[in-house]
C-alpha cells in the first residue's frame, strides 16, 4: 500500500511526495517508540490521564480553536505555528480506554448487559458529541462506528442491539433535521445530480478503464480536472493511472490487512487488551476505506475522510502508525512475564532450593 501510494503522489507532485517521506519517516519513529512502551505496566494510570486530557483538548478546540474552511477542529501550538487536530488523537484514547475497561470488567457469556453497555457507551459518545459539535462529522461517525465495533466483537446481549436498530431507524428522520445546510447538500446531492468533485472522479475513473492509462494521457488529473487526487480523491486518480485491475488489487490489499487483524482479536480472545485493539483498528480501516471509496465512486456523500495509510497527509499516518505500534507491543510481550528473570525464580520449587 506505501509503495502504490507514494508512486501515485510522486507522479501528481515530487514536492508533496518529499513530504510524503518525511511523513514515512516519523510514522516509523511512532510505531517503534510505541511498539516498545510496556503498555501492559503502563495502561493502570496512563489511560485515565490520556483519555480527559484528549476530551480537554477536544473541549479547548470550542474556545481557542484555529478555524479552517469554517470549520473549527485545530489548536495552533503557540510560537512554532503547528497545528494539531485533536479529534485525530482520541481515536488512540477511545480505543485504549475500551480496551482498559473491558480488560478490568470482561463480559458474560451472554455479553455485557444494559449498566455495562452505557458505561462503555459514555467513553463513545461524549468525544463523539464534542467532534461533530465542531463541525466534523465524518470522524465523529468513524469514532461512533469504531467503538460500538470494538463492543459488537468483545459481546454485547442481542436485545441491546435489537433495541437501538429500532430506535434508530425511528429517529432518522429527526437525525437528519438536525445536520446542517451544506451536511444536507451533499447528502441531495448524492441522491440526486452527483457534485463536481465526484462527477470529475467518475471520469477518471471510467476513462482509466480495465488496464489504465499512462501518466500523460491521465489528463483528468494531470490537468487539473480532479480535485484534491494526492488525498480525498487519490482513489480516482488509482482508477485512471492503473484501471479496474489496479483498483480490486489495492482494495484486496486492504482486505486482506482487515481480515488478518479480525483473526488477531479471534486468536487472543481472552486477552481484552488485544481484542480491542486489533477489532478497533480493523473497523477504523474498513470504515475509512469503505466510505472513502463509495465517495470517490458516487455511492456515499462526500465527506473529508482520506484513504486509509494512502492519502497524502501526515497525521492520519502517525495515528495508524501509533496504534499498529500498541498492538505490536500487546502481542510481542504477552507472555513476557513467564520468562523474565524473577519469573523463573518464583517457579522453583522448595525442594531445589
Amino acid at each position: 500500500l506505501f509503495v502504490i501510494s507514494s508512486y501515485l503522489v510522486y507522479e501528481i507532485s515530487p514536492h508533496l511526495f518529499t513530504k510524503q517521506m518525511v511523513y514515512y519517516f516519523i510514522a516509523s519513529v511512532a510505531f517503534i517508540v510505541s511498539t516498545f512502551m510496556p503498555w501492559r505496566h503502563i495502561i493502570w494510570w496512563f489511560v485515565p490521564l490520556f483519555y480527559p486530557g484528549n476530551l480537554g483538548l477536544l473541549v479547548a478546540v470550542e474556545f481557542i480553536g484555529k478555524s479552517i474552511l469554517g470549520a473549527q477542529r485545530w489548536i495552533e501550538i503557540p510560537g512554532i505555528g503547528v497545528t494539531i487536530q485533536p479529534s485525530e488523537f482520541i481515536k488512540v484514547s477511545v480505543i485504549m480506554m475500551l480496551g482498559y475497561l473491558i480488560s478490568r470488567n470482561p463480559p458474560e457469556e451472554k455479553g455485557y448487559g444494559l449498566f455495562s453497555f452505557i458505561k462503555l457507551s459514555i467513553v463513545i459518545v461524549i468525544p463523539f458529541l464534542l467532534i461533530a459539535k465542531e463541525p466534523d462529522l465524518g470522524t465523529a461517525l468513524v469514532l461512533l462506528i469504531t467503538g460500538y465495533g470494538i463492543l459488537f466483537v468483545v459481546g454485547i446481549n442481542w436485545k441491546i442491539w435489537t433495541a437501538i436498530v429500532i430506535i434508530l431507524s425511528l429517529s432518522a428522520p429527526l437525525l437528519y433535521g438536525q445536520l446542517k445546510p451544506y451536511q444536507k447538500k451533499r447528502v441531495t446531492d448524492f441522491v440526486g445530480k452527483p457534485s463536481y468533485h465526484v462527477r470529475q472522479s467518475l471520469i477518471a475513473i471510467g476513462s482509466g478503464g480495465v488496464e489504465g492509462k499512462s501518466k500523460e494521457e491521465a489528463t483528468q488529473t494531470q490537468l487539473k480536472f480532479l480535485p484534491v487526487s494526492s488525498t480525498d480523491f487519490i482513489f480516482a486518480y488509482l482508477g485512471e493511472r492503473f484501471g479496474f485491475k489496479g483498483m480490486i488489487a489495492v482494495i484486496i490489499l486492504y482486505m486482506f490487512l482487515i481480515f488478518n487483524l479480525l483473526y488477531i482479536s479471534a486468536k487472543f480472545a481472552t486477552d481484552y487488551l488485544i481484542k480491542a485493539f486489533a477489532s478497533g483498528l480493523a473497523f477504523l480501516l474498513f470504515v475509512y476505506m469503505g466510505v472513502n471509496i463509495y465517495m470517490v465512486i458516487g455511492l456515499a456523500p462526500v465527506v473529508g475522510l482520506p484513504l486509509p495509510m494512502f492519502s497524502h497527509g501526515g497525521t492520519s499516518f502517525i495515528i495508524f502508525a501509533v496504534i499498529f505500534g500498541i498492538l505490536q507491543n500487546l502481542i510481542a510481550f504477552k507472555d513476557y512475564c513467564r520468562y523474565n528473570s524473577d519469573s523463573k525464580i518464583t517457579m522453583i520449587s522448595k525442594d531445589q532450593l
